[in-house]
């Protein structure tokens, strides 16, 4: 994907996320990393109506080289990238969204993680998702704490594709916008699974061990 194509595929994703309500006002952010750098929405700018000649470029040190001024978690999405990549190169778009289900379930969240392993395809297409511990929005903290959660987990053989920030929003990433999103619905989902059924229990040991024989999932 070169840079025009991902100026256009973030605004696509951005506007399909606003449409069908897992962002609203100017909450979250998309980026993607090019090879020169990164692109990433505007600070405040509503996702659903999107200008991708005003998106915000950056170089490969954070600063800003183009466009509207880039979203302040532009910092956060750095730490991910450079954490992520080093267990899956391809690891090209971040997402971050305030997705109500989500956020819903980490108001009263007291484990290491936002949900356990309810459904197959929460298991095969999003995998674990710690909770980090809340920060203020743009705290270079949670920045810290979300790479070193990336790379405890590519330690232990599981390695992630999202983290939970409290109170504030889900944050994943994929190889490309489109899936990242596909994975930011998976996670959205699961958790409105959960909040409508508080108290599912867990697949069973032997069900999880099946999908990963058959399905290579990571738990």
């Amino acid at each position: 994907m070169n840079e025009s194509q991902a100026r256009e595929e973030i605004c696509r994703v951005g506007r399909s996320l606003f449409e069908r309500g897992y962002v609203h006002a100017t909450a979250g952010n998309i980026s993607v990393r090019l090879d020169d750098g990164f692109l990433i929405t505007p600070t405040d700018a509503c996702l659903g109506f999107l200008d991708p000649a005003r998106l915000a470029k950056l170089d490969l040190q954070g600063q800003q080289v183009s466009g509207d001024k880039g979203s302040k978690t532009i910092a956060l999405h750095r730490q991910i990238y450079a954490a992520a990549c080093e267990s899956d190169a391809d690891t090209r778009c971040v997402i971050h969204t305030h997705s109500t289900h989500c956020v819903a379930l980490s108001l009263n969240a007291h484990g290491p993680e936002l949900l356990p392993p309810i459904t197959p395809y929460f298991v095969m297409k999003v995998g674990h998702v710690p909770l980090v511990r809340y920060h203020r929005p743009g705290s270079p903290d949670a920045a810290k704490e979300v790479a070193a959660l990336i790379r405890s987990y590519a330690a232990q053989g599981t390695p992630i594709r999202a983290v939970m920030l409290p109170r504030l929003g889900p944050n994943v990433w994929h190889h490309s916008p489109a899936a990242a999103m596909a994975t930011l619905e998976e996670l959205e989902e699961t958790a409105q699974l959960m909040v409508l059924a508080p108290h599912t229990p867990p697949l069973h040991a032997s069900d999880l061990d099946d999908l990963r024989q058959t399905f290579g999932a990571k738990w």
